[in-house]
């Protein structure tokens, strides 16, 4: 594990502190979710040309046309999935560079994680294991069919905008399950599906802006 200076990670303490109070003044209530946030390194997550903006609440360049989500959308669809419950068994469609899913991993123990992009995914495995981060389970995978051999989860979190829900997606998930996702081309929405005895329920939430959820692997 790469040691910091003390100096560079007092820097990084006050900067995430201020990354929080940001979040808080947006409208993030959940204490666990914002504690999850402060404790992952979002600044050895992107690439060290950028981790001087770290923790602006923007989304950042991750090569290969992805991007690592703004903390904001992070806190925001995770707060939503968690609110009156637990995560439980969790899947993430586009791991990316691996923030988000470290992010759920200090709020569930059971986290799977997908990526269709295998350097990407050989990146979030460089920048888990570089956190000590072991509770992820990173899958090289097409994100639209989910990752059955898992299912069912109990919280299913989408990081591309699909033009529709994908069918294997409301396949697996748990009864009593909860799904965000965005959705839409060029107006993008999310979207919180709930899965209930009588069907599953859908409820439009915030305007949103995400890479495309595409099909095949890279």
């Amino acid at each position: 594990m790469t040691q910091t200076h003390s100096g560079s990670g007092m820097t990084s303490q006050r900067t995430r502190a201020r990354m929080i109070a940001r979040l808080r003044e947006k409208g993030i209530r959940d204490e666990r979710v914002l504690s999850a946030l402060a404790a992952v390194p979002r600044h050895l997550f992107v690439e060290e040309a950028l981790a001087s903006r770290a923790y602006e609440d923007t989304a950042l360049p991750l090569g290969f046309s992805q991007t690592i989500s703004q903390p904001f959308i992070v806190a925001r669809m995770i707060e939503v999935l968690r609110e009156g419950r637990e995560l439980g068994k969790t899947l993430e469609v586009g791991a990316g560079c691996g923030y988000q899913a470290a992010v759920l991993a200090q709020l569930t123990k059971e986290v799977y994680a997908v990526e269709r992009i295998e350097p990407l995914l050989a990146k979030a495995k460089l920048n888990l294991r570089a956190i000590q981060e072991f509770r992820v389970r990173l899958k090289y995978a097409d994100g639209q069919f989910g990752l059955p051999e898992a299912a069912p989860f109990d919280t299913i979190i989408v990081a591309a905008a699909a033009s529709c829900v994908p069918q294997a997606l409301l396949q697996q998930l748990a009864l009593g399950g909860r799904m965000v996702i965005p959705v839409g081309q060029g107006e993008q929405y999310l979207l919180l599906v709930e899965r209930r005895a009588e069907g599953y329920i859908e409820t439009p939430l915030d305007g949103v802006r995400f890479v495309p959820l595409l099909s095949g692997l890279e």
